[in-house]
């Protein structure tokens, strides 16, 4: 029996401190309804930890992908966004997410990835509300809501907020 998602391709980010639930919850769920789902890193086949140590071993090195190999981007929180935002490459691949119209979803701090960029220029969004300054000063409207989309971004405070985080991306790549 085919999933919901069958043959959609999405991208999960990954950098070391990732939030455990942030990366597996959305991993599993779209798995679940079918879909193709890649762990994107600086590194290709490389164990990163979260924050808690448990970890994530990426498939492809974000060298090796372009966002346009995919429908949608899911960028997750923990400490991770900082690190990913180190990287130009992360940045260039997020932008070209933003440029190409791929449904990108953000959760808690990796909002960061999308401040890094111009993706939230007159956009609505959340996120953690320790970075909500970040969020304004990219652009944005900051709201406290558990999920917000904006046209192909889509935007969640905490692990909390998984559940409609995942639906609403879903929604965005049945739409």
């Amino acid at each position: 029996m085919a999933g919901i998602l069958e043959g959609k391709r999405i991208a999960i980010l990954l950098e070391r401190q990732y939030q455990v639930l942030e990366v597996w919850f959305p991993l599993l769920r779209f798995v679940e309804d079918g879909a193709h789902v890649t762990l994107v890193a600086p590194e290709a086949e490389k164990e990163y930890p979260s924050k808690e140590g448990y970890p994530a071993r990426s498939d492809r090195a974000v060298t090796e992908v372009k966002a346009t190999d995919f429908e949608a981007i899911v960028i997750p929180g923990g400490f991770a966004p900082d690190f990913m935002r180190r990287h130009d490459e992360m940045i260039r691949f997020v932008q070209e997410a933003v440029d190409t119209d791929r449904v990108i979803g953000a959760i808690c701090h990796g909002v960061w990835m999308l401040c890094s960029t111009n993706g939230l220029k007159g956009k609505t969004a959340t996120s953690f509300f320790a970075i909500r300054h970040d969020v304004i000063n990219a652009g944005a409207t900051w709201v406290d809501r558990p999920v917000v989309r904006d046209g192909n971004i889509i935007t969640s405070r905490k692990p909390e907020d998984l559940p409609v985080f995942c639906a609403e991306i879903r929604n965005a790549l049945l739409s």
